[in-house]
């Protein structure tokens, strides 16, 4: 009985691949048709998604790290007056529980105030940090011009682009950073400009500095940090190592929270073009299901005498139904199949050239952008070739399963 069913398949497929064989310029039509759909469709989704994994990995590692200590509330309540929320200078507690995974655990002190220099000020958003244990972190971060804090003296800044160039600040300048401390007083402390640095986020290069934490910490007359920054080997560590340092530090004293969290820019930027990738799903499968349709339903046309002879014999319509969908399973398997190996390569060699691209909205440099095709994506674009193909080839096989016998054999007679 089994071995009978496996025959009559096999002898199905084998005639359902005559059948294509059979019109090979119209097969050759509608391969061409699916395969340009399945490489079109991988090309875009493969640059979204490079353009994503980039803009992650640069957010991690100019501002946000993968995950961030802080008190309880801090991000909520503390923007106000930081320095109620304030960690220990000391991150023992933190490293004593980190995992293995760990490759930096860095204090920042985050404070605001003016910049001067001569006669001109602007105000400022600044991070106290520690140039060494930073700078796994900072890897992001491109000096324009001079040195880093790793490189310079103590008493040194380091200006984003925008904020130096609203000052006329170049390196080796002297600026006065001016701020309330955390009693309410005022303090200022003179600085050297070490370099200018540049990130993928104009808005902060705009208005950000850098200082040694013993500096900002001198400025605003405290001890400890606002923040204890993380860095993992690998992103895809992120959610265990938070859920780990959550069950391991006292939740009433810590707020263990990962970069994504953090990332609001990032998030909506996933959502938008996910959305976009969505949409371009839905229109390369409508023109699958209607080229695929058209052919299939010209075949049917073409074949309507050859049809009546195989019900004529005895053939079900059931039988019929399953021929013609099986037909353009085929033709989806297929070009699925020849559909993602040629997008994989084409892919391939475009990463290989590179695809220079202007600066995006919101960010200060232009990059040279590549594809990447992941193995979700990949599949994403088989099944996209081999639904929409097998939903296309419904129509017709239904039409040609409820064709008349007697009407069918007089065809073109």
């Amino acid at each position: 009985m089994f071995a009978a069913s496996l025959g009559a398949i096999e002898q199905t497929l084998l005639l359902a691949s005559r059948n294509l064989l059979r019109q090979r310029r119209r097969a050759a039509l509608a391969l061409l048709i699916i395969c340009g759909g399945v490489i079109t469709f991988l090309l875009a989704g493969g640059f979204i998604n490079w353009v994503l994994e980039s803009m992650r990995e640069s957010t991690i590692h100019s501002q946000l790290g993968h995950v961030q200590i802080t008190r309880p509330g801090y991000l909520r309540e503390g923007l106000g007056d930081p320095y109620r929320y304030l960690l220990p200078a000391d991150t023992g507690a933190a490293r004593e529980n980190a995992p293995a995974s760990l490759r930096t655990l860095a204090p920042r002190l985050s404070f605001n105030g003016l910049l001067s220099k001569g006669d001109d000020t602007i105000s400022f958003i600044g991070e106290g940090v520690d140039p060494v244990l930073e700078a796994p972190i900072a890897k992001a971060i491109t000096i324009a011009e001079g040195r880093s804090l790793e490189e310079s003296p103590v008493d040194s800044v380091l200006l984003g682009v925008g904020l130096a160039a609203n000052i006329s600040a170049r390196p080796g300048d002297t600026v006065v950073l001016l701020g309330t401390t955390a009693e309410g007083g005022i303090n200022a402390v003179e600085l050297t400009v070490a370099g200018l640095f540049a990130t993928t986020t104009k808005a902060y290069d705009d208005t950000a500095l850098r200082v040694p934490i013993e500096v900002a910490r001198r400025l605003m007359r405290v001890e400890g940090a606002t923040s204890w920054v993380l860095l993992l080997d690998q992103t895809e560590q992120t959610d265990d190592v938070v859920a780990e340092l959550r069950q391991r530090l006292p939740a009433d004293q810590f707020e263990v929270i990962p970069w994504s969290d953090l990332a609001d820019f990032y998030n909506k930027t996933v959502v938008l073009f996910s959305q976009q990738v969505g949409v371009i799903r839905i229109l390369i499968a409508l023109i699958v299901v209607l080229s695929i349709s058209n052919t299939l339903t010209m075949a049917v046309i073409e074949r309507t005498a050859e049809i009546g002879t195989s019900m004529a014999i005895g053939v079900r319509r059931s039988g019929i139904l399953s021929q013609f969908v099986l037909e353009g399973a085929l033709l989806g398997l297929a070009g699925g199949l020849i559909g993602v190996a040629l997008g994989l390569i084409v892919g391939t060699l475009v990463s290989i050239i590179g695809i220079p691209m202007p600066p995006p909205p919101g960010m200060a440099m232009g990059f040279i952008g590549e594809i990447s095709i992941s193995p979700t994506l990949a599949l994403d674009g088989f099944l996209l070739a081999f639904l929409t193909t097998l939903l296309a080839s419904i129509f017709p096989a239904w039409k040609a399963s409820r064709m008349i016998i007697v009407d069918a054999l007089r065809h073109q007679r």
